[in-house]
C-alpha cells in the first residue's frame, strides 16, 4: 500500500491563533521545523505503508525532515513542471478550474493502478471524485486539518481504512 505524505499542513502546523508546540529549536533556514512532531515518523512507519513524499519540498523533505522524524530516505514524488506551482501560481488557495488539485493527476500516475493514501491539508470532494472515476483501485484521500497538522484521529482513520483492504 503506498502512502504519499504532503509536508505543509500536513506535517507541519500552520495557520491557528493559538501558539504551536515546538519540539526542537528552530532552524533559521526553516523556523516552521521546530513544530515538526518526532512522534510522526514512528507512527507513519507502524502503518506498513510505501512512503512517498507528496510535497513541493521535494528532495528537502528527505534532508530537513526525515532525519527529524526518524524516517529513511523516502521515494519522492516528482511534480511535472506543467503541474508545478511556481511564484506565479495566482493563488494557492484557488483551485483550478476543474476543482481538481495539480497533485492528483500526478499521484494516481505515480500509484499505477496499485491501492493508496494521500493525507494532505488541501484535498477536496473534487480530487476524491477525480480518483474513483480515473484510479482502479482503493484510495483514500484523507484531508487533516492545516492548523492542527496530522493527529491521532488521522491516524486511525487511515490505519482503520488499511485493515478494511
Amino acid at each position: 500500500m503506498l502512502l504519499f505524505l504532503d509536508v505543509d499542513g500536513t506535517l507541519i502546523p500552520f495557520g491557528a491563533t493559538d501558539p504551536y508546540p515546538e519540539y526542537g529549536p528552530p532552524s533559521p533556514a526553516h523556523p516552521l521545523l521546530a513544530r515538526l512532531d518526532p512522534s510522526l515518523g514512528p507512527r507513519l512507519l507502524a502503518l506498513g505503508c510505501e512512503l512517498t513524499w507528496a510535497t513541493t519540498w521535494l528532495e528537502d523533505a528527505n534532508t530537513l525532515l526525515a532525519p527529524r522524524l526518524g524516517l529513511p530516505t523516502l521515494p519522492v514524488a516528482d511534480w511535472p513542471d506543467e503541474d508545478r506551482p511556481d511564484e506565479d501560481w495566482p493563488d494557492e488557495d484557488e483551485p483550478p478550474a476543474d476543482g481538481v488539485h495539480w497533485k492528483t493527476r500526478p499521484l494516481v500516475s505515480l500509484a499505477a493502478g496499485r491501492p493508496f493514501v494521500w493525507l494532505d491539508d488541501e484535498i477536496t470532494d473534487a480530487d476524491r471524485d477525480w480518483v474513483a472515476a480515473h484510479h482502479p483501485a482503493p484510495a483514500l484521500l484523507h484531508r487533516v486539518h492545516p492548523a492542527r497538522a496530522l493527529q491521532g484521529a488521522d491516524l486511525a482513520a487511515v490505519t482503520e481504512w488499511i485493515a478494511d483492504r
